[in-house]
């Protein structure tokens, strides 16, 4: 393979990220979660209960969503990962979930403003995750043959910077031309495009199809560019599967290091998927902020996620992914304390009076870091989790980092539901990420800086010529 052919193969795998962050930054996190909770608790009150009740079985139901969609996602990737692995081929499975990406998006559309479709629309949202976090999986199985260990990481930060540069462009057209505040204008005073009904809250619902939609078009260059060696297709195997990967599973006991970066991200990542879940819908219901305000809150955070990815690529490159990872989850469990400890009327048990703008003003520079921190976490995640993976398995051993981060991944949402109903708070209700972040941070010691993949004594690929 030719530099410049290899270099164009690695740019259609950052375009995978391009294409997809929008799920995450638009459908997740910044617009239609909390969107969709807002509509949640406005009919939980119209039921009769109270206003606190109301908005914690809002975040109640939609922790329930993702538990659910976490629990499918998390104990369906290994066994498809192998499946894939016996056939050779990966861009087939990224293909159809990439329709499911694209149908359970497009039909957001239909998310109406009075909840009376409120479960069907809850459905189809996890149809679409489900298929955004396995085509996921599929996708980071090709990192490894992108460049040297060396290399690996600075491609891996490098993709999620351009991906969430991505997300920064697609939100600001969203919010310039569709999402409608309360005086039914967008951002700069515009009504909806294309004449939208700003009453039934048409813009913010067009979210979904404008996401399918990005997504179809920004993939044509990864279909186009991403390339598999077809000499090595072959007829899938369900048997081969399960015994490739029942050996797999058996050999982990003796492999401390993956075994042990397997449960380290299982809970920080689980911990870091509730910061993304619940931190919209934090500001929605604890804060009380606008879908247009918590908009302009998801751009901030994602040009720091940006910027801070790129940097983490960097220093992946110079430290390793390990001490990155180490340090990333320190100043995500500080930021979740600030979190715990503040609402509208108060910061850390100080009164605050009832026009404080300081609430407004931490949130942000939390954003700040839950954005840049989280995507250089991830980044280095990934990174490390190449120093791990088998060579001749790859897209199983991503399978299985796809199953430490979902397997679990009902734990942060369960856990926070369960808290909120408790208490009655939204705001102590994402309290567990805390624990959850220190147990990754205590399994991390036992973790290989450099990974264990000697006991493949596979070739060493620190020769190979970085086409990055």
């Amino acid at each position: 393979m030719t530099h410049s052919v290899e270099r164009r193969r690695i740019w259609g795998w950052f375009f995978f990220d391009w294409a997809s962050q929008p799920y995450h930054t638009l459908l997740l996190t910044f617009v239609f979660g909390p969107y969709i909770v807002g509509v949640a608790a406005d009919s939980f009150l119209a039921e009769g209960f109270a206003e606190g009740e109301a908005k914690a079985k809002a975040q109640t139901l939609w922790s329930y969503m993702l538990t659910i969609a976490g629990l499918i996602i998390g104990f369906s990737a290994p066994l498809l990962g192998a499946l894939a692995d016996s056939a050779g081929r990966r861009l087939p499975w990224i293909l159809a979930f990439s329709a499911l990406y694209v149908i359970g998006a497009g039909s957001l559309w239909f998310a109406l403003p009075d909840g009376s479709n409120l479960t069907q629309t809850l459905v189809m949202f996890a149809i679409g995750f489900i298929g955004a976090e396995f085509a996921l999986v599929f996708v980071n199985a090709q990192l490894p043959s992108l460049g040297s260990d060396n290399d690996v990481g600075e491609i891996s930060g490098s993709g999620f910077a351009f991906g969430y540069l991505g997300g920064i462009v697609s939100l600001v057209i969203l919010l310039l031309l569709f999402v409608e505040q309360g005086n039914g204008k967008t951002l700069i005073g515009l009504d909806p495009a294309f004449g939208l009904d700003a009453s039934q809250k048409e813009g913010t619902r067009a979210v979904g199809p404008i996401v399918a939609i990005w997504f179809v078009v920004f993939m044509v260059p990864y279909f186009l560019w991403v390339r598999e060696d077809t000499s090595k297709k072959r007829r899938p195997s369900l048997g081969i599967a399960i015994s490739t990967l029942g050996g797999t599973l058996k050999a982990l006991r003796h492999r401390v290091s993956l075994s042990s970066y397997l449960g380290s991200s299982m809970f920080y990542r689980d911990a870091l998927g509730g910061l993304y879940g619940f931190g919209g819908t934090y500001a929605r219901l604890v804060l009380d902020w606008t879908i247009v305000q918590i908009g302009v809150f998801g751009i901030i955070s994602a040009i720091a996620a940006a910027i801070f990815s790129w940097i983490g690529g960097k220093l992946d490159r110079k430290f390793g992914p390990k001490p990155v990872i180490k340090y990333a989850i320190w100043v995500l469990i500080a930021v979740c304390i600030v979190v715990v400890n503040m609402d509208r009327t108060q910061f850390f048990g100080m009164s605050l009076t009832e026009a404080s703008k300081l609430p407004d003003m931490v949130f942000y520079g939390c954003g700040i870091l839950i954005g840049g921190i989280g995507g250089i976490l991830q980044s280095a995640s990934r990174s490390l989790m190449v120093r791990h993976c088998d060579p001749a398995n790859p897209t199983e051993s991503f399978g299985l980092f796809g199953l430490s981060g979902r397997a679990t991944s009902f734990l942060a949402p369960a856990a926070i539901g369960a808290v909120t109903a408790a208490t009655g708070s939204a705001r102590i209700g994402i309290s567990p990420l805390i624990v959850l972040f220190l147990l990754g941070l205590f399994l991390l010691r036992w973790v290989k800086p450099e990974g264990d993949r000697a006991v493949w004594d596979a070739p060493s690929q620190s020769s190979q010529q970085s086409p990055y």
